[in-house]
């Protein structure tokens, strides 16, 4: 079998690459599973459009931004068989009204609670050291749009965490 400059091209990207974007794929959906899954099915959608994609200003930001759109429609796919689930169990008398929610959260479940895009600026932002101009280009968002949604982000993050701890997610001192 011989392979041309553009099939070398994407495995020398996959090689470098694969990992980084499923662990981003795991911060997005907190799924260990479903991880490396996204990834691969981001980097099947980058093959089917390598010529595209190599001629790119920046291929990984590229791959990240498919990895987001992919982790959304896990997300949304996934709140909306919740939401049947939940209908359909709705009739059971055992449910328990203001459970009792005082136990230590972790960063991935806090990080779960936030909405899809805050969750990938703030994971992009800061878990990858992206820029944000590097994130607004994987998000197809703007500057200004990954501003906001950082900020609004690790506000709800420290909600959630505690001042102290949002604060040492971000190396900031309070």
């Amino acid at each position: 079998m011989i392979a041309d400059e553009a099939s070398t091209e994407f495995h020398a990207f996959f090689e470098r690459h694969h990992s980084e974007l499923a662990r981003l794929a795991y911060l997005l959906t907190g799924e260990p599973d479903a991880a490396d899954d996204l990834a691969a099915d981001a980097m099947l959608a980058l093959w089917h459009r390598w010529d595209r994609v190599r001629r790119a200003d920046h291929p990984l930001a590229y791959a990240r931004g498919v990895v987001a759109n992919l982790a959304r429609g896990r997300v949304r796919s996934a709140v909306r068989e919740r939401r049947r689930v939940l209908l359909f169990w709705q009739h059971r008398t055992d449910r328990v009204d203001n459970p009792d929610v005082a136990s230590v959260v972790d960063v991935r479940s806090a990080l779960a609670r936030l909405p899809l895009r805050k969750r990938a600026c703030v994971v992009l932002r800061h878990a990858f050291d992206l820029s944000e101009k590097d994130t607004a280009l994987a998000l197809g968002i703007s500057v200004g749009t990954v501003k906001s949604q950082t900020a609004k982000g690790m506000a709800e993050l420290e909600k959630l965490l505690g001042a102290r701890v949002g604060a040492e997610l971000t190396g900031r001192r309070r």
